[in-house]
């Protein structure tokens, strides 16, 4: 009887030395828990080497018409028909106006009807000294003009361009008939042509006058556009912008990289150049297969526990 409750009460005190361990540690892992710092919520993203980023200089330029010809009275007189309206196009040798000399005007028909086969008008055409656009009008029909007098302007078509003023630091990087690209406030992107580079420079400025010429496009005069100037193409290791962090001076840039599922370390880095999307690295313990944090890595510190969101 002694032996059987001896080994009733073994029995129940191990059975209570296992449960308070159990309690122990389920305690312990709750409070262990509960001393984890938060995790921060992510996402990543990829290096890739498959980008090529341009390092650009941007210029604007401004459509123009460099030559301007004035359409004047070859004769003492009055205006007797307009054939042109301001902003119409003209064509090279087109009549614009008509003019009557001053003595026609005086005797009218008298000579005519003395004698018919005279056939004598006093009438005289002005024609358009080039194709373009009717730009000023200055006269109308029925003014009187002395001969020499400017009836009208007509910007030629054929010296129409966009005019950039190019630092003359970047000079190597434009050449004569080089195919270039204008980008107008409307987003349509024009393919143009190096046609001149002006043999002078801006003595404050130091700048040259480029013309670039685009085809088969009407741009009001004035219109400003920009033109990209490509300083150098590179290529090689690239992390989306989003993932690079710099302090407030810009002297040193890193990235938050996993080393496992839940923890992001420091790693600085040196950049290259950069695009609107992804920036160049050019040294840094950065690998193709790394996963790097793109987005909720802003004031992130070394060793920051993460929580990956898909």
């Amino acid at each position: 009887m002694n032996t059987a409750k001896s080994k009733l009460i073994i029995s129940l005190t191990v059975a209570l030395s296992l449960l308070t361990a159990c309690h122990h540690k389920q305690g312990e892992a709750q409070q262990a828990d509960t001393q984890l710092p938060p995790k921060t919520k992510v996402t990543i993203g990829y290096p890739t080497d498959t980008v090529h980023l341009n390092d650009e200089i941007t210029l604007n330029a401004t459509a123009t018409y460099l030559l301007k010809s004035d359409v004047k009275a070859n004769t003492t007189g009055y205006i007797t028909s307009m054939h042109i309206k301001p902003a119409e196009h003209v064509r090279h040798g087109q009549t614009l106006f008509t003019l009557q000399t001053k003595e026609s005007h005086a005797l009218g028909n008298t000579i005519n009807e003395l004698d018919p086969s005279f056939r004598f008008s006093g009438s005289t055409r002005v024609t358009s000294p080039a194709s373009g656009y009717v730009q000023m009008l200055n006269h109308q029909e029925g003014d009187y003009v002395q001969d020499g007098e400017v009836l009208a302007t007509i910007a030629d078509e054929s010296s129409f361009g966009f005019v950039m003023n190019v630092p003359y630091e970047y000079n190597q990087l434009i050449r004569k008939n080089n195919p270039i690209a204008v980008n107008l406030p409307d987003h349509r992107v024009l393919p143009g042509y190096v046609a001149q580079i002006m043999p002078t420079v801006d003595p404050a400025a130091q700048t040259e006058q480029v013309l670039v010429k685009v085809k088969d496009t009407v741009i009001p005069e004035n219109l400003i556009a920009n033109i990209k100037l490509v300083k150098s193409v590179a290529s090689g290791l690239c992390i989306p912008k989003t993932a690079l962090l710099t302090n407030d001076s810009q002297s040193d840039y890193w990235v938050m990289k996993l080393i496992n599922d839940t923890t992001a370390i420091k790693v600085n880095v040196e950049k290259g150049i950069e695009n609107e999307k992804w920036v160049q690295i050019t040294a840094g313990n950065i690998s193709l297969k790394d996963r790097i944090v793109t987005n909720g890595n802003f004031g992130m510190n070394d060793t920051t526990f993460v929580s990956i969101q898909k």
